[in-house]
């Protein structure tokens, strides 16, 4: 029998990938959500005797939101029985990056609100009315710095983010049942560092800094990084503070 369900979106690489990994445990289902499924996760939840479903959704256009979130709504609802659920909101982009008077493709505007905030909000909507609200209910939605302090070529990004935050803070106050925390996880190595890094610095001015960083071996690896959130996640404070940063906890 299961008895925890985890839902995480952006599951196929990066920090969502890591994620999954470190929180596959026996009488676990890990459901992932994302655009390509990873086989390598799905062997090595088999290999810790954890139940992996996935479910392929481009969370970035609408009509790929509501394919995941129809799909959603028929797993909980055969795992009624289950004594947790958590949710993931991990997916994301750092696109657009450039500066305001720079930003003129609504269309790539457009795909960054609906992932960033979009699918989050829909994810966290179908998750709150189809888990029972007897089961311990938590959810995790992976926020920015970026989102706290402006960063020059962040304008996308750091909205995105900074939504992110304030729809997390409304939902706690709504549903005080459910422990819910946008969380911060720091500088990652990881697919978004090295977009970061190729961005010409007329459309990133802080690029140089994020290059010192990965010289420097200053970027936290994805492993490292999943290993603290899911502690933080199981912890029996979480959803104490609503906005967080996982590196006050290294």
């Amino acid at each position: 029998m299961l008895n925890e369900v985890i839902l995480i979106s952006g599951v196929s690489r990066g920090l969502g990938l890591a994620l999954a990994k470190q929180l596959a445990q026996p009488q676990r289902l890990i459901v992932g959500i994302a655009r390509s499924n990873n086989s390598e996760l799905a062997a090595y939840c088999q290999a810790q005797n954890a139940s992996y479903q996935f479910i392929q959704a481009d969370l970035a256009l609408p009509q790929g939101c509501a394919h995941a979130t129809h799909e959603l709504q028929q797993l909980l609802k055969a795992h009624p029985d289950a004594r947790s659920f958590w949710l993931i909101n991990n997916a994301g982009t750092v696109a657009p990056m450039a500066q305001s008077h720079q930003l003129d493709d609504p269309h790539l505007i457009a795909l960054a609100l609906q992932l960033n905030v979009g699918s989050l909000i829909s994810l966290s909507a179908t998750f709150l009315a189809h888990t029972p609200a007897t089961a311990d209910r938590r959810i995790l939605n992976i926020s920015s710095g970026a989102g706290r302090n402006a960063v020059p070529g962040w304008g996308v990004y750091g909205a995105t983010k900074s939504a992110v935050d304030h729809f997390t803070q409304t939902l706690a106050l709504e549903q005080p049942q459910v422990r819910t925390v946008a969380l911060a996880p720091g500088v990652i190595d990881t697919d978004m560092q090295t977009h970061i890094r190729q961005t010409e610095t007329d459309f990133f001015p802080n690029r140089e800094r994020f290059i010192q960083l990965h010289q420097n071996q200053q970027l936290a690896s994805a492993e490292f990084t999943a290993e603290h959130i899911a502690r933080y996640l199981a912890n029996d404070t979480f959803g104490t503070k609503t906005v967080d940063d996982i590196r006050h906890y290294f």
